[in-house]
């Protein structure tokens, strides 16, 4: 296949290598693989799942002074050096990201920026670690009765860790979790409404990456034998960071191609310039930041997504097939009261968004919101899904109250949404957006998911998604990028997605815009057909033919408030309604 062609290129170089290259070329190639495992934890961190960091090179700092030190003053072994270093470097990532991710915009890199700083003139001013005159005289490492001693030996050792690495970071992206971590840059709140547990996940991701990175650390520790604070500063934190980008963030094959570039860059640079102006001294710099910013110019997401678009092809797309089907819960018995709106107000500073809001929903049937543009229609869906908390009032779902619930929580219980304006990974699949409604019902972390150790519930999950996929109409267009979609197609990618969580109640807000009159026939006879298996229906629409022809019952508001509740016959004759939707005067 065309796409594998670059990864398969690279790998075949990586072997030969040590046949064909110089000593020199062989150091060279060591330093590519070791910053290619930090931009490899940044392609996860920032490219994969949005969050920024420059303090990287810190955590590279830790790895390498935690072995020196116990190399050095206590005698212990390097692979306890290495168990020591990952310890440290986890605890330091997760105190970090516990008081550090809670930052956004542009606070979250500024915290990292500080924090690699800080760590930097630790490294340099405390006496036990040499100040900067650094640690000196640490031992080799040894494997089954190998000393790997020499550059060359190390090449094999470094290169091997980069490759499990990546092998490791596919099947982290290919998996359940892997697609929650896609989630994180930009659309947390749609993952939050399925299960997703977004805070959890973004230290999760944080620890990795800084452990990829400490790997690295203790790695060049026992390659150059020394360590010194120069090579852990902040220079070398967006040096990492600039691999990562120019690479390509979203590719994990970026963190090579990024590495490679920008070391031997450097080097090039380095040699030659000397002998183009005649004179030593730091043009090096000046030239290399005017070339990265022609390579960001012209390959704005980095080198791999142009190699992608040379070598275009890639893996055999199959329709998914699951062995067994996902459990399903039980359905409320008909007419069983599911939930329960009590007097809730929702006030933004001086705005009532929505004020003293009653109503209740009988389970197995199909219920219409409406009300003008600012009726407080959308917000009634946040504060029954978790994602705005209520200013008074309560809110029951089957008895028991949510009001005060998380979206996770939420979803847990049943409730599932589609959103006013579609929120799309789209970039990604249908089947792939599809399959994260059911990400509560599939299990497995980061370990079982990084060795691939949960592929049978990757199925059942995908066979979940190619199914609802096929009950929306969507069917012919599992493998198509969401974006590319048509409007109305991505608002039913959304309903299928939220049939996917298997839920007793779905909130549907306006699924109707944007289709055309056939496509609305078919949405329609899909929500009665739903209707008849269980699923009550909340539905949010401004399309009044499509709705009343639908719902069995209408609600209508009017600024934040509750102004009338019946058949859809009665709706369309009240005054109060005709005044709201068309003036006193007609």
């Amino acid at each position: 296949m065309k796409a594998r062609l670059p990864p398969t290129i690279a790998i075949a170089t990586i072997a030969a290598a040590p046949l064909l290259l110089s000593d020199y070329y062989i150091i060279l190639m060591n330093y590519i693989g070791l910053a290619s495992l930090v931009a490899l934890g940044l392609v996860l961190l920032t490219g994969v799942a949005g969050l920024t960091s420059f303090g990287q090179a810190a955590f590279v700092g830790l790895g390498a002074y935690a072995t020196a030190v116990v190399t050095t003053r206590y005698g212990w072994s390097p692979w306890l050096g290495l168990a020591v270093g990952l310890a440290l470097t986890a605890t330091a990532a997760l105190l970090l990201g516990f008081i550090m991710l809670r930052l956004s915009d542009q606070y979250l890199p500024l915290g990292t920026i500080a924090w690699g700083i800080s760590i930097y003139f630790a490294f340099g001013n405390l006496v036990f670690l040499g100040e900067h005159s650094g640690i000196p005289g640490i031992p080799p490492i040894s494997l089954f009765g190998w000393i790997i001693d020499t550059g060359w030996r190390l090449y094999f050792v470094i290169w091997l860790a980069v490759l499990l690495a990546l092998l490791a970071a596919r099947n982290l992206l290919d998996s359940r979790i892997g697609r929650a971590i896609r989630t994180l840059n930009g659309h947390a709140r749609m993952a939050e409404s399925f299960g997703v547990d977004t805070g959890r996940l973004k230290i999760i991701v944080f620890v990795y990456s800084a452990l990829l990175a400490s790997l690295a650390g203790w790695l060049y520790a026992h390659f150059l034998r020394y360590v010194s604070p120069s090579p852990f500063g902040i220079n070398a934190g967006i040096d990492y960071l600039f691999m990562a980008v120019i690479g390509g963030s979203g590719h994990i094959w970026g963190a090579v191609a990024g590495a490679s570039i920008l070391t031997l860059l450097k080097e090039w640079l380095k040699d030659v310039l000397p002998h183009l102006l005649g004179h030593n001294g730091n043009y090096e710099i000046i030239v290399f930041g005017l070339l990265v910013v022609f390579l960001l110019h012209r390959t704005s997401g980095g080198l791999m997504p142009f190699l992608v678009r040379m070598f275009p092809g890639g893996q055999r797309l199959v329709r998914p097939t699951a062995a067994a089907l996902l459990p399903q819960r039980p359905q409320p018995a008909r007419d069983e009261t599911l939930l329960v709106i009590d007097r809730v107000s929702k006030s933004f500073g001086a705005v009532d968004a929505v004020s003293e809001l009653s109503f209740e929903l009988k389970a197995g049937g199909i219920v219409g919101l409406i009300g003008p543009n600012g009726a407080g229609k959308s917000t009634v869906f946040n504060l029954a899904t978790g994602l705005l908390p209520v200013t008074a009032g309560s809110i029951l779902f089957r008895g028991q109250r949510i009001e005060r619930l998380g979206s996770r929580e939420i979803a847990e219980l049943g409730i599932a949404r589609t959103f006013q304006h579609p929120n799309l990974l789209a970039d990604r699949s249908a089947l792939e957006n599809a399959a994260i409604g059911a990400h509560l019902r599939g299990e497995g972390g980061l370990i079982a998911a990084s060795l691939r150790l949960e592929r049978a519930v990757e199925a059942r999950l995908r066979g979940e998604a190619a199914q609802q996929l096929d009950r929306v109409g969507l069917g012919a267009n599992l493998h198509d990028a969401a974006g590319s979609l048509p409007l109305g197609s991505q608002r039913l990618l959304e309903i299928a997605r939220a049939l996917c969580a298997d839920p007793l109640l779905l909130l549907l807000d306006e699924p109707a815009a944007g289709l055309r009159h056939l496509e609305k026939q078919a949405l329609a006879a899909l929500l009665r057909d739903l209707r008849d298996d269980g699923v009550s229906i909340l539905l949010v629409e401004h399309d009044m033919n499509f709705l009343m022809g639908l719902a069995d019952r209408v609600l209508v508001m009017e600024f934040g408030r509750l102004i009338a509740d019946g058949s859809p016959h009665a709706i369309q004759s009240d005054p109060a309604v005709l005044e709201a939707y068309l003036g006193v005067a007609a």
